[in-house]
């Protein structure tokens, strides 16, 4: 599913144009991206879990050389989902 498919469901099913209804999603998305960018979880009950997940520095291989190089810390976004997504998708 795409996010202009998502926008025309969330306009059906909310009785709303699809320009109100991608303001909706865009406004859902902002909120949660930013919510991760402050390093903040954003947890909807029933779906799941975003957070913020540190990935630590390693060694990894340049794959055209074959040397040895160090690959940085960093961090990532994650999702976790929850327990009643987990059974929908069973």
């Amino acid at each position: 599913m795409t996010k202009r498919e998502l926008i025309e469901i969330v306009a059906k099913k909310a009785n709303l144009t699809n320009k109100a209804a991608r303001d909706a999603v865009q406004s859902v998305v902002n909120s949660i991206r930013d919510a991760l960018k402050r390093g903040e979880k954003v947890v909807i009950t029933g779906f799941g879990t975003f957070s913020v997940r540190k990935r630590v520095e390693r060694v990894g291989r340049n794959p055209k050389t074959g040397a040895k190089i160090t690959i940085p810390a960093r961090k990532a976004p994650g999702f976790t989902p929850g327990k009643t997504l987990k059974k929908v998708v069973r």
